[in-house]
């Protein structure tokens, strides 16, 4: 990379990548849309993707989201701890779990009058960020448990087949011809992204996807049934609806 190209990245730059890459899930298509926007960065935007995010598709998802969700929750109490030691005396010093550095780092910060607005420990917004992480873990952790449990089936609609790839947690499109622009456009706005690695379009393999396919009439199974019900356990009420 060239110092013009390194420079494109500035660290503000990085910590907008890094809070994208926190909230989205697909890390193949947050490397599509990076690639995009700072084409002339691709080896760093690839490193920061991947030493970031966690892929549904790894086998030890769960355990590293449940690990990364423990330490943000133990953040939270810090944060919240400080806080209300400080209110309480007036200082850092002897919040619980708080080292000495970390203290008079704090206090400084309050006391500097740059920074008028700052003036608690850990400001409201950061507790509210974390917080939103929290959940955020928690709700995913729920949704891959789920998959497992429920698993996904492919099927063959008019023009192409449907594949639920488990290796790499992806609902893919395959069509016979390429799709018209209609078609195209129809795909990627229900979160479906051409993927030219596995001459498909995909996404992210979840309840999400199977509803995506399913209001689109172009992926209708060639069967008849529903795509829902093609699913391993559709529910009684999507068998019924029929």
């Amino acid at each position: 990379m060239s110092n013009a190209d390194a420079s494109i990245l500035s660290e503000d730059d990085k910590k907008r990548l890094l809070a994208m890459l926190n909230g989205w899930d697909d890390i193949d298509d947050v490397i599509a849309v990076l690639k995009e926007k700072y084409s002339n960065c691709q080896k760093e935007v690839f490193a920061m993707s991947y030493n970031n995010a966690i892929s549904a598709s790894d086998p030890q998802a769960v355990e590293k989201l449940t690990d990364k969700l423990q330490k943000c929750r133990d953040s939270q109490e810090f944060m919240k701890g400080v806080n209300a030691h400080w209110r309480k005396t007036g200082a850092c010093t002897y919040a619980p779990g708080i080292t000495f550095d970390q203290a008079a780092k704090l206090d400084a910060k309050i006391a500097d009058p740059k920074y008028p607005w700052d003036n608690t420990p850990f400001s409201d917004y950061e507790l509210k960020n974390n917080y939103q992480e929290i959940r955020r873990l928690e709700k995913r952790i729920k949704e891959i448990t789920r998959n497992k449990e429920v698993g996904f089936s492919g099927w063959e609609f008019d023009g192409g087949r449907a594949d639920a790839n488990t290796e790499i947690n992806r609902l893919q499109l395959f069509f016979n011809e390429r799709p018209s622009r209609e078609r195209h456009n129809a795909l990627r706005s229900h979160g479906f992204v051409y993927s030219h690695a596995n001459s498909a379009y995909q996404r992210r393999l979840n309840s999400n996807a199977i509803y995506a396919a399913e209001s689109l009439g172009f992926l209708k199974p060639i069967n008849g049934m529903t795509v829902r019900e093609h699913q391993p356990k559709a529910s009684v009420r999507d068998v019924a609806a029929r």
